[in-house]
């Protein structure tokens, strides 16, 4: 059988692959494992989700799932997922579970789970709780029932932790954000504004059916349309949990993550505060940002693709900057998780200490083209295994040698396999990659 848990908790087909009955399951579950590894008190949980409509449906089954293996539950509403990580920290919570899918489409919807001080789960406690769905256990009753209180200023306490966090005032910046009619569609303008920035929301208005449709950082043309319509100094994109960000500058051309991780890296660095002058990224990051950081003489860790390795990295060496591609950063000495309102707030302290404009901050990289297809299989193990595939991908590294690199990767909650491919021109990565994906499309 497959794993439940993917590269980022529980994801499928809201009501069809990912029922109230699972998630009841799933927290349930959660809650005796957390109660087994520590007896000396009553598990209390933080729940918190994006204001998708299939979100207030899985809220109620994963607060019942708590609340009846004995777990107390303090609901925050919608908020960003990297909002409940913290609020675990804040609340002395044993766990937090944040109901979202993240960039995924609105039918769709996830379960993410956070241990005590807002981590993200391991694998071995994930495959516990899976182990423990579906076992029959002793039902508390009486007053051993979980009880559930709604904690009515969580915007607010995160929004006033982001604030003592950030380093520099942002009087003077005029930023649009596209808030994917998600998770940050309150607390990101709340945000940006309290810290001295003329903000102007877009897609801000989330009616339960239209979050990342048509916007947010999947979408980054519409808030470069904005930024130039408006004359802003930059714009900021986040996807529906708003556990990352994009950014365009004042002519409405992209930034992405791994832009973003080279400007918070020098200005890290500058600051003191980039430990043994070390940045973690994933495999997926640009040739670009690695040249950019040797010339630098910033040491670059690559990870497995996920910010839960970049995380353990990040953990492991005691580093202070990890991130991705896709717009997840983290900064450890501030936030668990990837947080899109921390890293968009650093980009622009950044900019109004140095007075710089975007573009010129984003200049220190140099992006290689880089071509990402994604190809639709029917079985990732078999594309894995295949010959061809393997044969294939072995003849496009010789063709490209020293100046670009190949990159095949399944998708961990999708069926797909990412084709990436990067060279020295755009129509050498598109005619490779578009090679490359013929052949993983023809394994059956």
């Amino acid at each position: 059988m497959a794993r439940l848990f993917g590269t980022d908790g529980v994801r499928g087909l809201a009501n069809a692959d990912l029922t109230p009955e699972l998630a009841m399951s799933v927290a349930a579950a959660a809650a005796r494992v957390l109660a087994e590894h520590d007896r000396s008190h009553r598990p209390v949980a933080v729940v918190g989700r994006d204001p998708r409509a299939s979100s207030e449906m899985l809220d109620a089954a994963v607060t019942a799932g708590l609340t009846s293996a004995g777990a107390d539950v303090l609901r925050v509403g919608a908020l960003p997922t990297p909002a409940v990580a913290h609020l675990v920290a804040a609340l002395n919570a044993d766990i937090g579970v944040m109901i979202s899918a993240s960039h995924n489409a609105m039918p769709d919807n996830g379960i993410k789970l956070f241990a005590a001080g807002g981590h993200k789960l391991p694998d071995q406690v994930e495959d516990e709780i899976e182990q423990h769905m579906g076992q029959s256990f002793e039902r508390p009753t009486g007053a051993a029932i979980g009880r559930v209180r709604d904690i009515t200023d969580a915007e607010t306490q995160y929004v006033e932790h982001l604030l003592k966090v950030t380093p520099h005032r942002l009087d003077g910046l005029k930023v649009v954000v596209d808030c994917a009619n998600g998770a940050a569609s309150v607390a990101a303008p709340d945000a940006y504004r309290r810290a001295g920035a003329e903000v102007i929301a877009i897609n801000a208005t989330p009616d339960g059916l239209n979050i990342n449709d048509g916007c947010g950082s999947t979408h980054i043309d519409v808030v470069a349309a904005a930024v130039r319509e408006h004359g802003a100094d930059l714009g900021i994109a986040h996807d529906g949990d708003a556990d990352r960000c994009l950014a365009v500058d004042a002519e409405g051309n992209s930034v992405d993550g791994d832009q973003i991780l080279a400007i918070l890296a020098l200005a890290m660095r500058d600051a003191g505060e980039l430990y043994e002058d070390t940045l973690v990224a994933t495999v997926m990051s640009n040739l670009g940002l690695h040249i950019a950081m040797r010339e630098a003489k910033i040491q670059l860790r690559t990870t497995a693709v996920g910010d839960r390795y970049v995380l353990q990295d990040l953990k492991a060496g005691g580093y202070s900057l990890g991130g991705e591609q896709s717009g997840h950063v983290v900064l450890p000495a501030h936030a668990t998780t990837g947080d899109g309102l921390l890293t968009a707030l650093r980009l622009m302290a950044r900019m109004a200490e140095t007075g710089k404009s975007l573009a010129d901050l984003a200049s220190v990289m140099r992006r290689l083209p880089q071509v990402l297809i994604n190809v639709k299989v029917s079985d990732k193990a078999a594309v894995a295994k295949a010959a061809s595939v393997s044969e294939a991908v072995a003849a496009v590294e010789a063709e490209l040698g020293d100046t670009g690199r190949v990159l095949l990767r399944p998708s961990g909650t999708e069926q797909l396999v990412r084709v990436m491919v990067e060279a020295t021109s755009h129509e050498q990565a598109e005619s490779a990659a578009q090679r490359l994906a013929g052949v993983v499309s023809s394994v059956h």
